[in-house]
Formats: C-alpha cells, sequence, structure tokens
C-alpha cells in the first residue's frame, strides 16, 4: 500500500464512527499521523486501536458546534505534533427529517449549528497555522442532500459548507492551502453507537415523512443503492493527498450519479 501521508499530520472531525471513522483507519493505514475529535468518549477506544496497530493517534474530545471546542482542538493537535497539514471537517449530520414548515425555531437552528457551524469553526481555528507553515489541505463533507425533500435547514447547512469551500479556496490559494469538499449521497453504515438526536416518529405521519427522504435519496442515485463507507472515505482521501495537488475550491459529488 502507498504512503501518501507519510510525515502527515491529519485531524478527522467526527471520527468516533461511521465516514470519519474510516477515514481515520484508511489514513492511518497509508502513515498518517493522526488527532481524532468527538465529543462522543468512543473516539478514545478508536485512537487506541489504531495506536496498537502502531500509528500515532490521539483523541480529543470536544463540542465542535462552538469555537470554544473547535480552538481547543485544533490546538491541542498542534501542541502535541507539532504542525497540522490535513484537516478533515466531517462533522455533521441531518437530526429531523419532515417538510420544512413543521420545523420549530429550536430545530432549525439545531440543524445549522450540527452541520454548518463545525466546519466553520474548525476551518477558522486551523488557517492560521497552516498559513504560517506554508500550506495545507482542508477537506470538508458536505452532502448531495442540498437538493433533497425533508431536510431543508440541513441542506441549508451544507450548501453553506459548499460555499465556505469555494471562497475559502480563492482567499488561501495565495497561502498554499487547497480547500476541497466531498458530496456523499446515502451511506450504508454500521447502526450508530452514538445517536445523531434523531426522535423516533411518533405516528404514522412522521414514520411517512422519514421513509419519503430514504427513497427520494435511492431515486435521485443513478446506481440505486447507498455507498459504503469505503466508497465514502477513498475520495476524501484522494482530495487530502498530493494526487489531488491541483484541484481546490470543487465539491465532488459521491453519490452514485445524484449530483446534489
Amino acid at each position: 500500500m502507498s504512503l501518501r501521508f507519510e510525515n502527515r499530520v491529519m485531524l478527522v472531525t467526527g471520527a468516533a464512527q461511521g465516514i470519519g471513522q474510516r477515514v481515520a483507519e484508511r489514513a492511518a493505514a497509508e502513515g498518517a499521523q493522526l488527532a481524532l475529535v468527538d465529543r462522543a468518549e468512543d473516539v478514545q477506544r478508536v485512537a487506541a486501536e489504531l495506536r496498537n496497530q502502531g500509528t500515532d493517534a490521539i483523541a480529543l474530545q470536544a463540542d465542535l458546534e462552538t469555537w470554544e471546542g473547535a480552538e481547543g482542538a485544533i490546538r491541542q493537535a498542534h501542541d502535541h505534533f507539532g504542525r497540522l497539514d490535513i484537516l478533515i471537517n466531517n462533522v455533521g449530520g441531518a437530526i429531523n427529517f419532515k417538510p420544512f414548515t413543521a420545523f420549530s425555531e429550536a430545530e432549525i437552528q439545531a440543524e445549522i449549528s450540527r452541520s454548518l457551524m463545525p466546519t466553520l469553526w474548525c476551518c477558522r481555528a486551523a488557517l492560521p497555522g497552516m498559513v504560517a507553515q506554508g500550506g495545507g489541505v482542508i477537506v470538508n463533507v458536505s452532502s448531495a442532500a442540498t437538493r433533497g425533500i425533508h431536510r431543508i435547514p440541513y441542506s441549508a447547512a451544507k450548501g453553506g459548507v459548499n460555499a465556505m469551500t469555494a471562497s475559502l479556496a480563492f482567499e488561501y490559494a495565495e497561502h498554499g492551502v487547497r480547500v476541497v469538499a466531498t458530496a456523499p449521497g446515502g451511506t450504508e453504515a454500521p447502526p450508530r453507537r452514538i445517536s445523531r438526536g434523531t426522535p423516533e416518529p411518533r405516528n404514522e405521519t412522521e414514520q411517512a415523512w422519514f421513509q419519503a427522504h430514504i427513497d427520494q435519496t435511492k431515486q435521485s442515485c443513478l446506481m440505486g443503492r447507498y455507498g459504503t463507507l469505503d466508497e465514502m472515505a477513498a475520495p476524501i482521501l484522494f482530495l487530502a493527498s498530493d494526487d489531488a495537488s491541483y484541484i481546490t475550491g470543487s465539491v465532488l459529488p459521491v453519490a452514485g450519479g445524484d449530483s446534489g
């Protein structure tokens, strides 16, 4: 296996499970030194497993929906490794699934806080160090659900991630920083160990709302299926690597033909 990330320090957010964990595992196999960030205690287990396999990996528990959490995680990674070469902004995920007019003010704010602010805060925290060291790479995980039903606040949040990706790439190219993103579609994954906080449907109407977003996701996919964790992690790591050295400002759909 190639060692595309040998002598590179990578910070992965949302690393306790799912896409983030798979990115960390694959990056470790390619030589990365890793700072794994999640608010769930399970991130400690993931880092320990990677250390047992010979990877220099640390676990940082932080609430990345706050500036304090994001700034603290980036600072601790710098304190441990002395630099940060690659930031993978993976935290996010829709919480509620229902028509837009059924969302409360608090529910809308929660979606924005979950799926936009961690990426915004982590970019803000990481960029000064990347500029000072002469370069770096930021890979944001967006979503094909920027065009979808029954999760409009989430769509808005991920649309913000796309806009941020394009504008940061424009602003920081002169400093040697590439900013790119993937837009995953539906993903097959083991049952979540840590809940997103999605409430159980209380009646047939709410169950139908939830099912409608699943049906729409599959119908929008030309391949008619969800992707695997490896199918989501591989493009993220491609964009993070020198194989993508001439790519910046782009959002790569990874959704079986659903361009989002």
